[in-house]
């Protein structure tokens, strides 16, 4: 397990430095208001906000993920894949349960990790040099959440979090492990590394799209309060008043951008995930061919 824990965050480093910038443009459109909207989409957001607020712009908040999402990986694989064995026998049912596990567990650091996020990237929106910064960074936001509103606070939109990443997860690493055996991984394969990639960009466009409407809810839900004025009462006020708004498509916001970053974030993360440890298990054991996982006999597999 130890392995597992250090290849997520080695996966996890990866993903960050690669993702962040469309994962801002996401947050701001899945959040702004309806009634006077910035951004006309994508392009547009990402464009406004390099012109406005420069380039750094886009990596507000990046302090949170580099801080947590290194560890919330470790947390992920290092769950599934001790999930994998306890489970024994690697099928696709136990593939979905060991990922859903890992999804579950991880929220505990997952939504106020988010949640610092969330509200440092809306911070000074539109602003080259914001006038009034109520947080320093990701760690003050939390700190100050808390003298506020205490544990409760902290970890606002917990239970979206939970609808979100519980199922995603499942479906994260059984897609993974079907695409990787229908590829064939193989380690003598010259192509590996570009299957891996494809393997692992899809996965996380899957797992995306499984659960998306969720991650609008949490955002919102996250968002909600910046200002000071609370717009919702919980989950389902949130729905009924997004739907009533918005209509259905309300659920779509920010889809392009999460895609855009979904691909090259869950490729960086898989194949660094699987190449680390196929090499660490070919130094440890002193074989050619080694597993992607603990738990399987095929190197084509987390």
């Amino acid at each position: 397990m130890a392995l597992d824990f250090v290849a997520g965050c080695l996966g996890g480093a990866a993903g960050v430095l690669v993702g962040h910038p469309f994962d801002t443009v996401k947050v701001r459109l899945q959040v702004q208001s309806v009634d006077k909207p910035l951004y006309r989409g994508t392009f547009h957001c990402f464009q406004s906000i390099v012109r406005q607020e420069s380039v750094q712009g886009l990596f507000k908040g990046i302090g949170s993920p580099m801080m947590g999402l290194t560890f919330i990986n470790a947390i992920v694989f290092g769950v599934q894949g001790n999930v994998m064995r306890r489970l024994g026998k690697d099928t696709p049912q136990n593939q979905f349960l060991a990922g859903s596990a890992a999804g579950a567990i991880q929220c505990v650091v997952c939504c106020p990790m988010e949640l610092a996020k969330t509200r440092m990237q809306l911070q000074g929106t539109g602003e080259y040099k914001s006038k009034k910064r109520l947080y320093k960074n990701s760690l003050d936001c939390l700190v100050r959440i808390y003298q506020k509103e205490g544990v409760r606070g902290i970890n606002r939109g917990m239970l979206t979090t939970l609808m979100r990443e519980t199922p995603a997860f499942g479906i994260y690493f059984l897609t993974y492990d079907y695409l990787t055996r229908s590829l064939g991984c193989d380690p003598d394969d010259s192509y590996m590394i570009p299957k891996l990639l494809f393997a692992g960009g899809m996965s996380g466009i899957a797992s995306w799209l499984s659960t998306y409407p969720a991650d609008v809810i949490k955002s919102r839900l996250q968002a909600d309060g910046v200002g000071g004025v609370n717009q919702y009462k919980g989950i389902m006020d949130c729905v009924q008043q997004s739907l009533a708004k918005e209509g259905w498509r309300v659920f779509t916001r920010g889809l392009t951008s999460t895609l855009l970053r979904a691909f090259p974030v869950n490729a960086a993360t898989f194949a660094t995930v699987t190449l680390f440890l196929m090499y660490m298990r070919a130094e440890e054991e002193g074989v050619k061919e080694c597993e992607a996982s603990p738990t399987m006999q095929q190197p084509s597999s987390l």
